[in-house]
């Protein structure tokens, strides 16, 4: 682990890595108690993470997400309705939505992650227009992403599905973060996601070139 020796430019403060993540400090704050960042504390009791920590984080999450597509050229279609970023756990639900986007969205780019905080990450790179997540996630969950993300003003322009398998009276718990956002019960998906989804991508702006 690094020291309070390291040289300065192999460091960074909370609030930088938040920054260059795109998430809330809170988040990084727990990726740092879970082991996922390497960290130490100055003399005067400032946290700094190490900048390669950093960098391996976001190149083993960029390498599970797989590859993304070039860009399309100018006569080119493809993705031309932006990008739909899919926060979900569940192997079994990540298959149904991207069968479901492929269907009724075929210029979509769609990405997928598997949990909340990958899902922040994710969500500050690719700026997609609109998140479909699930409202119970391991690392962060759903409720609390949905207020990071509408805490930061760079994800004002995307749209917001949430989707989830807890019934009505189970949903009580998380109002205050569903207040105004689609939600589909997830045993309603092929019927009630491409519906709604269309929706959303008609008021969300469209990317530029």
């Amino acid at each position: 682990m690094p020291n309070k020796l390291a040289p300065p430019d192999s460091q960074l403060s909370t609030l930088e890595v938040a920054r260059q993540l795109g998430m809330a400090v809170r988040s990084v704050q727990l990726m740092v108690d879970r082991g996922e960042l390497e960290a130490w504390k100055t003399p005067g009791g400032h946290r700094r993470i190490s900048r390669a920590s950093v960098d391996l984080w976001l190149t083993g999450r960029q390498t599970a997400s797989g590859p993304r597509p070039a860009a399309p050229s100018a006569d080119s279609p493809a993705h031309a309705d932006g990008c739909v970023l899919v926060i979900e756990d569940s192997k079994h639900y990540q298959n149904l939505v991207a069968l479901l986007l492929h269907e009724h969205f075929p210029q979509l780019e769609v990405k997928f992650a598997d949990d909340g905080i990958a899902g922040l990450a994710m969500a500050g790179q690719l700026q997609p227009r609109v998140l479909i997540v699930d409202i119970l996630l391991p690392g962060i969950d759903g409720a609390t992403l949905i207020l990071s993300l509408r805490s930061h003003s760079q994800f004002a322009a995307s749209r917001l599905i949430v989707i989830t398998s807890l019934d009505e009276a189970d949903q009580a718990p998380y109002r205050f973060a569903l207040e105004g956002v689609t939600v589909v019960h997830k045993s309603r998906l092929v019927t009630e996601l491409p519906q709604h989804l269309g929706a959303l991508l008609e008021s969300a702006p469209t990317p530029t070139a």
